[in-house]
């Protein structure tokens, strides 16, 4: 049975930046009753607490923050780049062992967005890009998509 990686923030946990939670969703319920759902919150896995300032990358970038070239910063202006690529590096290493294929991230957040992050003005102007942890599960080949895309999650999983 193929396991999926979702954000914690989806399945109802309460570990939003607000200390709020973006779900739960039926489908991802139906698959966490498969026993087919890894949870994790990157953010709160690397470290951050909950609630916790809001957090954007200047040009919404993730993959030039796993190159160095960018930070995530908060409102407050603290750099929150170590604990961004921790919590993704600690996806991958989930990934791997449980050899996932797909993913089920938070749209539009700077550590799980897949298309659409926000820009870093924190003027809620939103960005082609993705989070930290979205484009490191890219690169290493896993298929990341959003809450607003769970059917073609569900179709990429039918597929594997």
């Amino acid at each position: 049975m193929h396991k999926i990686l979702v954000s914690r923030c989806l399945l109802g946990h309460r570990v939003r930046y607000d200390g709020a939670a973006s779900g739960p969703f039926e489908q991802l319920a139906s698959w966490q009753a498969e026993g087919r759902v890894v949870a994790l919150c990157p953010e709160v896995a690397g470290g951050l607490p909950t609630p916790r300032a809001a957090a954007e990358i200047p040009g919404g970038q993730g993959g030039e923050v796993l190159d160095g070239l960018a930070q995530v910063i908060t409102t407050e202006g603290e750099d929150v780049s170590a604990e961004f690529l921790s919590g993704a590096r600690q996806a991958l290493d989930l990934v791997r062992e449980h050899g996932i294929r797909i993913a089920v991230l938070k749209a539009n957040s700077p550590s799980c967005g897949n298309l659409l992050t926000y820009d870093g003005s924190f003027s809620g102007v939103k960005v082609s890009g993705e989070g930290v942890t979205a484009a490191l599960l890219k690169r290493a080949g896993v298929q990341v998509f959003s809450e607003l895309e769970l059917a073609e999650a569900a179709a990429a999983l039918a597929a594997l």
